[in-house]
C-alpha cells in the first residue's frame, strides 16, 4: 500500500472540495502532494482508478480516482492508466459514515474485471483509504482475474491508533 499522507483536517477539507464540490482544479495540487512523498513510482504494468458506478459518475461529472491517476501519469509518462479493466457493476451507497462491516457488505461483489489480467502488476488508485474495504474488494477481483500483484495507491489514509 502506498498512502503518503494522513487524512487530517486540511487534507480532508481539500479532498471534500475536490470530490464533492466539483473542484477538479485541485487535481494537480493533490497529485503534486503525492509526488512530493513518492518521487518514483513503484513498478507496475497498469494503474487502475477505482471506478464509480456509471450513475454516480454521471451525477458527479467525473471520477476523482481517474483524475488523480491521469495526473500521476503526467508526472510519470511510462505509467499506463487503464479505465477499462475494472467495472463497478452495481450502485453502492456512499461509504462515509459507515463502519468497517457496513462498508464491506456494501462493496461485496460490487466490482467485475472486464478482462483477464494474467500476470499483470496492477496499482489501484483511490483518494482515501479508510477501512480498506474498497481496496480489499478491488484487489480480490483483480487477483481472481489473474493479476500477479495488486498495489493500492491512495493519496491519504485515515490515522491508525498511535499515528
Amino acid at each position: 500500500m502506498v498512502a503518503p499522507w494522513l487524512y487530517g483536517e486540511y487534507l480532508a477539507y481539500l479532498l471534500r472540495c475536490w470530490k464533492f464540490e466539483g473542484e477538479q482544479r485541485l487535481t494537480p495540487l493533490l497529485a503534486g502532494l503525492w509526488r512530493q512523498q513518492v518521487p518514483t513510482p513503484p513498478e507496475v504494468d497498469a494503474i487502475v482508478p477505482v471506478p464509480l458506478h456509471w450513475l454516480r459518475q454521471w451525477r458527479r461529472g467525473y471520477n476523482q480516482a481517474e483524475l488523480l491517476a491521469r495526473a500521476l501519469q503526467q508526472y510519470w509518462p511510462g505509467l499506463v492508466v487503464d479505465t477499462g479493466l475494472l467495472l463497478r457493476n452495481r450502485p453502492t451507497r456512499a461509504q462515509s459514515g459507515m463502519n468497517a462491516l457496513q462498508r464491506s457488505r456494501n462493496l461485496s461483489e460490487a466490482f467485475t474485471a472486464r478482462n483477464r489480467c494474467a500476470n499483470l502488476r496492477v496499482a489501484v488508485v483511490d483518494d482515501v483509504l479508510t477501512t480498506g474495504a474498497t481496496a480489499g474488494e478491488v484487489a480480490r477481483t483483480l487477483k481472481n482475474a489473474g493479476a500477479s500483484h495488486v498495489e493500492i495507491w491512495c493519496l491519504a489514509r485515515t490515522p491508525s491508533p498511535g499515528d
